[in-house]
């Protein structure tokens, strides 16, 4: 069965509507198992006063709970805007398949440095284990994260 990216991805920006709507960075993250979605995530920082409260981190939580298990592998997960490292860790921990994003920082422009989530999967070694797919939906998930200041 082909996966329709954009359809998963308009889950992650219900996701990120809801995050900003409570006060939080606009950030959405869905993991679907199967073509069914298994985890929801958004973005809980602000409202938590918790700093890993990332919507992929929330996302894989959810997963962990709704799979009983904490191997992904055969997963994907789709996120509104590019992993910072600590969630591109964790998404690798996870053992998820497929990474699927929408917007990114323009190169140099990120939070962290010239950071990407394709470095540090170099970077680890990691290049094999994991699919990642860029621009999906791209200018709605930018759109989503307007005028908001420091990414967490």
């Amino acid at each position: 069965m082909p996966r329709d990216y954009a359809y998963f991805m308009r889950i992650a920006l219900e996701e990120a509507a809801r995050g900003k709507a409570e006060g939080n960075i606009a950030v959405g993250s869905i993991i679907v198992q199967d073509e069914t979605v298994v985890a929801r995530g958004r973005n809980l920082v602000r409202t938590t006063c918790d700093p890993t409260a990332h919507a992929e981190t929330v996302a894989l939580r959810e997963a962990g709970t709704a799979l009983r298990h904490a191997n992904f592998s055969g997963c994907t997960l789709y996120t509104t805007f590019e992993p910072c490292p600590m969630c591109c860790g964790a998404i690798l921990e996870g053992g998820i398949t497929t990474l699927v994003m929408g917007a990114r920082p323009a190169p140099g422009a990120g939070r962290w440095g010239d950071y990407t989530v394709e470095r540090l999967i170099d970077l680890a070694k990691r290049g094999g284990a994991i699919e990642v797919v860029t621009g999906i939906l791209t200018q709605e998930c930018a759109d989503i994260r307007q005028d908001e200041g420091r990414v967490p």
